[in-house]
């Protein structure tokens, strides 16, 4: 029986499970399963395949030149990001599901950590019904893939093939976006694949050509998309969260760090390997793209659905709280005309000159279909990037909130909400990781360091301390 991904570990006949790594650089590579230890020799193009006797739940390990790691494509941990990685059985029984078109969208996006006071799938699972009567047709589920300690945003994921185990097992998540399809409700999950996290990237300590030291990114060295072996990692990731967990799609976190080298570009290929799947309902795919550039989400490439579109939310914030630093400064002379703009053509930079800038950002958006774009007054980003978490109920007069929040929800682009906002909600929602020791203390200070004047500070803290 073949392979259905090319990396980690699949169950290809009964009791017998196959394990491959990609590592050009390793002279000899093994999988230890249950302290047994099986041979991965080396094949064509830097593949290292081996087979063994195993059932689902054993645990294993990749030895590599002679160190032991986790898979990088472990589809479940034993422990933390060093721990051993989990067998895992892909069946389960799903409801029956057509899917939603994706006109009907209206999204919510949720972090499962923080959604229930349990912080798990099972218990989000729960809340489903509330949110199916509120009119949520979409749930946008904030990372899942497993990073390092037990709470964090889930954007420095290290294992993203894995669920991260405070929230529940795979057939935990699995039997959420069950729950939310017998709720009337599509699940798209958002996804990482334009860098690694900090700690527990075993992949560039094993496979050192997985990244392009001559590429740099806010993150460091940018992952080498122009090694086809780095390409299936990623697609076969997307594959396999829709054929083994029923997802609906997915949010591209920050496309426009991915950088390749040849064609057609990966975020081509990804697309049309989806598209390309033979799923038997609808599968949406929105991207997060600074560049606001137009060609992935040209209705006639048929590639991707929607974009976050940063734009509107920028018109709104300003309108509303009169900040203009930062990312703001060009919305500040004109917010209410950058609205209208905003409100006929998606993107309101489209190219053309706006001061501060110095040269003008994106490209002519007013022909692409109003749901081609994701529109926001709130979001992850834009509350957690805050150097205090504040939503925007705590920043602007309550009922100029509540005047963009219906212009949000009637307007004919997509809408998109953020957990809390359809209650009101006032509390903070401020970045976190569950770093330790000097990594903590490097997170501490680099986040300090992106708020350089802000007036949320009025005392800063020393840089040094």
């Amino acid at each position: 029986m073949d392979r259905k991904f090319e990396w980690g570990a699949e169950q290809v006949a009964p009791g017998r499970w196959s394990f491959a790594l990609w590592s050009p650089d390793a002279e000899k590579v093994e999988a230890e399963v249950d302290g047994r230890r099986v041979a991965m020799p080396a094949g064509p193009d830097g593949w290292h395949i081996g087979e063994a006797e195993a059932k689902a739940g054993d645990t294993y390990r990749l030895i590599v030149d002679g160190r032991a790691i986790p898979d990088p494509a472990s589809r479940a941990q034993a422990g933390d990001v060093h721990a051993a990685s989990v067998l895992v059985d892909p069946s389960f029984d799903f409801s029956p599901w057509d899917g939603r078109p994706w006109e009907e969208s209206v999204i919510f996006e949720l972090h499962i950590g923080l959604f229930t006071p349990e912080g798990t799938f099972a218990s989000a699972a729960k809340r489903l019904p509330d949110l199916a009567a509120l009119g949520v047709t979409v749930i946008e589920v904030m990372p899942v893939g497993q990073f390092p300690g037990s709470r964090g945003w889930g954007y420095d994921g290290v294992l993203p093939w894995a669920p991260h185990p405070s929230y529940g097992t795979p057939e935990d998540f699995r039997a959420f976006v069950d729950a939310a399809h017998q709720a009337g409700i599509s699940v798209i999950l958002d996804v990482v694949y334009n860098h690694f996290g900090p700690d527990g990237a075993w992949i560039g300590q094993v496979t050192p050509s997985f990244f392009d030291p001559e590429i740099k990114t806010p993150w460091g060295a940018a992952i080498a998309f122009d090694q086809p072996a780095v390409r299936r990692f990623f697609i076969g990731n997307a594959l396999h969260w829709l054929q083994e967990y029923n997802l609906d799609g997915f949010r591209f976190d920050a496309v426009d760090q991915i950088r390749d080298k040849i064609e057609p570009e990966f975020l081509v290929e990804l697309a049309q390997a989806i598209r390309g799947g033979g799923f038997d309902r609808p599968i949406h795919l929105t991207t997060e793209d600074n560049r606001n550039i137009i060609r992935l989400h040209d209705p006639d490439a048929g590639l991707y659905d929607g974009e976050w579109n940063d734009d509107y939310h920028h018109c709104i914030h300003v309108l509303l709280t009169g900040e203009t630093y930062d990312y703001y400064a060009s919305f500040g002379p004109s917010p209410f005309d950058d609205l209208c703009l905003s409100l006929e053509c998606g993107y309101v930079e489209q190219g053309q000159p706006r001061p501060p800038q110095k040269t003008g950002r994106g490209e002519r958006s007013c022909d692409l279909p109003w749901h081609a774009f994701v529109n926001f007054n709130q979001n992850h980003d834009q509350t957690g990037n805050r150097a205090k978490g504040e939503r925007l109920l705590a920043l602007a007069d309550p009922d100029a909130v509540k005047v963009v929040h219906a212009l949000l929800l009637l307007g004919p682009f997509i809408p998109l909400i953020f957990m809390g906002e359809e209650s009101g909600e006032t509390a903070p929602f401020q970045f976190f990781a569950d770093f330790e020791g000097e990594l903590a203390e490097a997170t501490r200070k680099g986040r300090y360091a992106e708020f350089p004047g802000v007036k949320e500070f009025p005392d800063p803290i020393s840089k040094d301390t």
